[in-house]
C-alpha cells in the first residue's frame, strides 16, 4: 500500500471547530484523512460542513473509530469534557489511539489527561500550537509536542499536515504544556507592549500607519507589533484571539508562577490590562482591544469602535 493510500484511510477527529480547530480540520482533509469533528456552536458546524468535514453531534460520535482525536478546546476543564466525559472522545477511539490535546493549560493538567486516557487503553500527546487562525487555515501551524517518542512518531505524519514545524520536546507529558505557557507569556506582553507603543503614538500625534510602517522595520517591532498592529491601524477588531485567551493564559502563568515562587512582574503587568480590557466589555473581541482601553483612559480617539 502505498503511503498516500495509507493516509486516505486514517480518521482524524477534531473537537472543536473554531478559528483554529477548523483551519486545522481542513488541512488535514486537503492531506487526504477522513476528518470528523464536533462543536457546540451550530454556525461552526455548519463552516465545516462547508469545508467538507463530517459533522458529528458529540465527541463520542466523532472519534468512532478513528485513529486519533485532537481536542482543540479553550482550556483544561473543557479538554477532560470533551476527551472523558459522558459522551468523551477516549473511549471511542479504535484500540492504540492517540488523544492529543492542544489547549494551553499547566503542564499538571496535561499529565493528569495523559493517566486518564492511559486507564481507558488509549495513548496521549501534550501538543499545544501556536499560529493563529490564519496559519492553522494554511496548515502552517508550530506544535509543542510532548510524549512517547513511538506516540510522536505515529501522529507525526498528520500533525506535520497541520504545521510548519512540529518540535518533540521529549518524553516527559507536559514539557509542551510549560513551552506554551513561556510562548503566551511573551505574546501576552508583546500585546500590550504594542497596544501602548500605538497609543501613545496617537498621543504625540503620529500617523499610525507611518507608525506601523516604521517600527516593523526598526529594532523595536515583535512578531506580535507586526500581527497585531494591522488591527489597530485599520480599527479593526474582529476577534481573531480574543482578549479573554489572555486573562485565561495569563491567569495560568500566574498560577505557575507563585507555587514556583517566581516573580513575573511584566507578566502580572500584561494580565491586568487584559483583565482591564475584558472588564471595560471587551472580552469577546480582538486582543489587540488593550489598545481601546488606553484610548479611552487617555480621552484620544482610534481608528474603528471606541471602547463601551
Amino acid at each position: 500500500m502505498t503511503d498516500t493510500a495509507a493516509r486516505n484511510q486514517r480518521k482524524i477527529a477534531v473537537i472543536g471547530l473554531g478559528s483554529m480547530g477548523l483551519g486545522m480540520a481542513t488541512s488535514l482533509a486537503r492531506a487526504g484523512y477522513e476528518v470528523s469533528g464536533c462543536d457546540r456552536a451550530p454556525e461552526a458546524l455548519a463552516a465545516a460542513r462547508a469545508a467538507g468535514i463530517i459533522t458529528a453531534t458529540d465527541p463520542a460520535e466523532a472519534a468512532h473509530d478513528a485513529d486519533a482525536v485532537l481536542s482543540v478546546v479553550v482550556n483544561a476543564a473543557q479538554t477532560e469534557t470533551v476527551l472523558f466525559g459522558g459522551a468523551g472522545a477516549v473511549p471511542a477511539l479504535r484500540d492504540g489511539g492517540i488523544a492529543i490535546s492542544c489547549a494551553t493549560m499547566a503542564p499538571s493538567e496535561a499529565r493528569r489527561f495523559a493517566a486518564a486516557a492511559a486507564e481507558r487503553g488509549a495513548l496521549y500527546l501534550d501538543a499545544p500550537m501556536s499560529g493563529g487562525s490564519v496559519r492553522a487555515a494554511e496548515g502552517a501551524l508550530t506544535f509543542l509536542v510532548s510524549g512517547p517518542t513511538v506516540t510522536y512518531e505515529a501522529a507525526r505524519p498528520f500533525l506535520e499536515a497541520m504545521a510548519q514545524t512540529v518540535y518533540h520536546l521529549g518524553e516527559d507529558i507536559g514539557t509542551g504544556a510549560a513551552f506554551k505557557m513561556v510562548n503566551q507569556l511573551l505574546a501576552g506582553v508583546h500585546i500590550a507592549a504594542a497596544c501602548e507603543a500605538l497609543t501613545f503614538a496617537t498621543k504625540l500625534g503620529l500617523d499610525l500607519a507611518q507608525v506601523y510602517e516604521v517600527i516593523s522595520n526598526a529594532a523595536g517591532s515583535s512578531w506580535m507589533f507586526q500581527n497585531r498592529g494591522p488591527h489597530v491601524v485599520e480599527g479593526d477588531y474582529t476577534p481573531r484571539s480574543a482578549v479573554e485567551i489572555f486573562v485565561k493564559d495569563l491567569g495560568i502563568v500566574e498560577d505557575i508562577a507563585r507555587a514556583e515562587r517566581f516573580p513575573t512582574p511584566l507578566a502580572g503587568a500584561a494580565l491586568q490590562l487584559f483583565l482591564m480590557t475584558a472588564s471595560a466589555g471587551m472580552g469577546h473581541d480582538d486582543d489587540a482591544s488593550v489598545a481601546r482601553l488606553y484610548a479611552k483612559i487617555a480621552g484620544l480617539d482610534l481608528p474603528g469602535p471606541a471602547a463601551p
